[in-house]
């Protein structure tokens, strides 16, 4: 019976059925909190293993392009997972509080905040790809056949942090699942069009970055999608607009 019902518990996570995380038992909500999140960062390290796995009939050089670039980004996960701590923090005091218009405010002042470091680090990767491999130790070889995978992975950036941001959004609101669910998608497009883009298009190794960052480019779409429907308890809306300067700080 015991096993049953963690089964059952099991299945409601899986599923984001809503519920009150401010009252009932407080195991039962840190379990239904903890499944999605636990499959999600999961997940998340999927995207850079695909694009080894995918990458390694271009050869070594191609490889250890992959994981120098994805060594950089480690640097802008940790930034994005910063941001989505803060914003989940306020959106669960929000939510807890009975004020989801709160909520939707502080969620769309945490957008413009990670917007803004985006293009920072867009701009950076546009300009200086070359000299960032070879601070990370790269060879005139690889720099000069990967740079255009490290040129593109930066300059989509704002993909990886929306997707951060916007989980720790629907987390902070009660809606892990949707968070979980959003990485299946995107997942699943990046299996299938990395191999793709690679050979089937013929566009080597910056086919790779380009995959990943259309398969986490729909995720965010499919989590804006939810942000602005007005099904959920978060919702954006024309009135969340204005920028706060002192919410942001």
């Amino acid at each position: 019976a015991k096993a049953s019902g963690y089964f059952s518990l099991l299945k409601q996570a899986l599923r984001g059925e809503e519920m009150d995380y401010t009252q009932g038992s407080i195991r039962k909500a840190v379990i239904m909190l903890a499944i999605p999140m636990m499959l999600e960062m999961t997940m998340e390290s999927l995207f850079a293993l695909v694009d080894a796995y995918f990458v390694g009939g271009l050869g070594k050089a191609a490889v250890a392009t992959v994981g120098l670039t994805e060594s950089v980004l480690s640097i802008i996960y940790s930034i994005a997972i910063g941001i989505s701590m803060a914003a989940t923090t306020v959106v669960a005091r929000r939510i807890g509080e009975k004020d989801p218009y709160g909520a939707s405010r502080a969620a769309m002042q945490a957008l413009y905040l990670s917007f803004a470091f985006s293009v920072l680090v867009s701009i950076v990767g546009l300009i200086y790809s070359r000299e960032i491999l070879g601070i990370m130790g790269a060879d005139k070889e690889m720099i000069a056949s990967g740079h255009g995978y490290t040129k593109i992975a930066l300059a989509g950036n704002l993909v990886i942090v929306l997707l951060f941001l916007i989980n720790g959004i629907f987390r902070g609101a009660g809606e892990g699942s949707l968070a979980m669910r959003r990485l299946w998608l995107a997942n699943i497009l990046n299996i299938f069009l990395c191999p793709l883009c690679i050979y089937g298009l013929d566009l080597g190794l910056p086919g790779a970055a380009i995959a990943t960052t259309i398969g986490r480019g729909v995720g965010v779409v499919y989590q804006l999608y939810h942000l602005c429907s007005g099904k959920k308890l978060i919702r954006l809306t024309w009135h969340h607009v204005k920028p706060e300067l002192d919410t942001i700080l």
